[in-house]
């Protein structure tokens, strides 16, 4: 078999390291001994934007924000799924994972960074949460294995209620809130409703009809009166 090779590291915010790691044309990001993603199991992070977007049919020159880079897999699925006058915003807090998807992991991205509709934002998604109002009509959050702040302890804070309340004020009337997490939390859906989303909560397999169960809430902001 062949040996894993490690091709990077990074310090991340309030310590740790993620590391890219590579054996052959896979790839792995791994936080100490904790796989993150992995770019031969990216079918769960597909459906978060697959679903998501699905529901921004109809909409005129819809607004999206994804938080979190990773490994491409949630931004290729939205732009397949989205119409030529999209537009995506992608926060990414760590700007080595951005130099290792236009580096060593540019066949996985297949050029998605290039796309006319896609910008990068090298900042936390919480902060352009926080500053926008009424602006996107979408947000997919694939930050950390799920509200929890596994890899950072500042993620948390897009799940609290202030985080929840912060995001339905970034939304716009009847947008969604997208949310993948590598387990259930029946807690974080009874903090959705409590801020006044209307949640359906689905799982995924992180490999074509095989692999673990991830779970993805979408959670609707009400429509105008």
């Amino acid at each position: 078999m062949i040996p894993w090779t490690l091709r990077d590291s990074t310090d991340i915010p309030e310590g740790g390291t993620l590391r890219l790691m590579q054996r052959g044309a896979e790839f792995s990001i791994m936080l100490g001994s904790v796989e993150l993603m992995n770019s031969r199991r990216g079918g769960s992070e597909e459906a978060l934007g697959t679903l998501a977007c699905q529901r921004m049919f109809g909409r005129t020159r819809p607004e999206i924000l994804i938080g979190g880079l990773g490994m491409g897999f949630t931004l290729r699925a939205a732009l397949a799924a989205l119409a030529d006058d999209a537009h995506i915003t992608v926060a990414e807090l760590v700007p080595a994972v951005v130099a290792w998807a236009r580096g060593p992991m540019a066949e996985v991205f297949r050029g998605c960074l290039d796309d006319p509709r896609v910008a990068i934002v090298e900042t936390d998604v919480g902060r352009v949460i926080r500053s926008a109002r009424t602006r996107f009509d979408a947000i997919l959050l694939d930050v950390d294995n799920g509200p929890d702040g596994l890899s950072r302890t500042g993620n948390d804070g897009l799940y609290d209620a202030p985080g929840l309340a912060a995001a339905s004020t970034a939304l716009r009337p009847g947008g969604v809130l997208a949310v993948w997490s590598a387990r259930p939390d029946k807690a974080f859906g009874q903090r959705l409703r409590r801020a006044g989303f209307a949640v359906d909560e689905t799982s995924a397999r992180s490999r074509t009809g095989r692999g673990a169960r991830h779970v993805i809430w979408l959670a609707a902001k009400p429509a105008a009166a």
